[in-house]
């Protein structure tokens, strides 16, 4: 559903520009507080994106106590998921039985605001699939750091450290799993390896009828 909202703000955040993203916090706050409730949440895919909806929005919107009331109504998909797991919503039988091995690369915000867990929950919901996390820090990315030509070698290098070399390492058949865009493209610059959202791991999980 198409509500009007442009972005986040979390780019002009990063960047320092608050007078332009206290006003999308603004616009956002009015659009989303209308409907969004613990019953019907808002969800999305992007860690650094959504969780801007909790971290920041609170202190950067005017109305304060609307965004606060938001706050408890926005979640990462893999959060949504996991909730509806526990609950007995969703279970292994909907997936295949097919093993795999999913090695997890945890997005810097995510892992700072709610961590990386429930990423991991819910890719192991498949019978047979395990899933490692691989101990990285941040990809080198770092939203669009790395993207900016002075950056570019530093960026690599942080790649470097433990992620690179852990995906090189890994086998072939491993299907890598990044929430983070910027990680998924980061992963894929600096390895070769295509990486994949969570969400699209457990789609191509899915039994077919």
């Amino acid at each position: 559903m198409m509500l009007g909202s442009s972005d986040s703000g979390r780019a002009p955040i990063s960047k320092g520009f608050l007078h332009r993203s206290q006003r999308l916090a603004n616009k956002n706050v009015a659009i989303f507080s209308a409907f969004a409730t613990p019953k019907t949440p808002l969800v999305g895919l992007e860690p650094s994106a959504m969780l801007t909806f909790r971290d920041e929005y609170p202190r950067l919107a005017k109305d304060r106590e609307k965004a606060n009331q938001l706050k408890s109504s926005v979640f990462l998909l893999e959060e949504f998921l996991m909730q509806e797991i526990n609950k007995g919503n969703i279970t292994p039988e909907s997936f295949t039985d097919r093993p795999h091995k999913i090695l997890l690369h945890g997005h810097c915000h995510q892992k700072a605001i709610v961590g990386a867990e429930c990423s991991a929950f819910v890719l192991a919901l498949p019978k047979n699939y395990d899933v490692g996390m691989i101990p990285s820090g941040c990809c080198g990315m770092a939203g669009s750091f790395g993207y900016e030509k002075d950056n570019y070698e530093l960026s690599m290098a942080i790649g470097e450290l433990i992620l690179f070399p852990a995906v090189r390492a890994s086998n072939p058949d491993a299907i890598i799993a990044a929430p983070g865009l910027s990680c998924r493209e980061q992963i894929l610059a600096g390895t070769g390896r295509t990486a994949f959202h969570p969400a699209m791991i457990l789609h191509n999980a899915l039994k077919t009828v």
